[in-house]
């Protein structure tokens, strides 16, 4: 893990309260980030990554607090509003400008579809197939790139 808690903190300055943003939970989802994010295909990109997935995650997390002090139900699903009324006044937002498509859960966030937005870009590039060498103990067909590090 390359990212702490105060550096997360500086690059992402809306979340420096530690009342409503504590320590333990940034850290938390750092240790998650790392975890999950495969450091081979992420590269250079690998904080930026971690950092954008630990946002989301805290800013669903303050959802669920936020519903939780209203005597709400914690972890609720909310989409993005794209209608609001209040008296005569009523207004609307083309949410699916901002959105990305099949990301599920990662559009309800703005960092969660930056997030997807890389992840996704991560697995592009180019692909080579044609004649070539099998690599010793594959069998008859290359299985892929080996998920093990330090074998690719």
């Amino acid at each position: 893990m390359t990212i702490s808690a105060q550096q997360f903190r500086v690059d992402y300055p809306e979340f420096s309260g530690t009342e409503k943003f504590p320590n333990s939970a940034v850290t938390f989802w750092l240790g998650i980030a790392y975890q999950m994010l495969n450091a081979d295909r992420w590269g250079n990109q690998l904080d930026i990554g971690a950092e954008l997935f630990v946002a989301h995650n805290l800013a669903i997390e303050a959802r669920a607090q936020l519903e939780a002090s209203k005597g709400g139900i914690p972890g609720s699903q909310v989409g993005p509003i794209n209608s609001k009324s209040v008296d005569k006044v009523s207004i609307g937002y083309d949410t699916s400008a901002g959105l990305e498509l099949n990301a599920g859960h990662w559009n309800l966030t703005v960092y969660g579809t930056r997030f997807i937005r890389i992840c996704r870009m991560m697995g592009a590039g180019p692909l080579f197939i044609g004649v070539g060498a099998v690599p010793v103990g594959s069998g008859l067909a290359w299985p892929g790139p080996s998920t093990i590090p330090s074998m690719n």
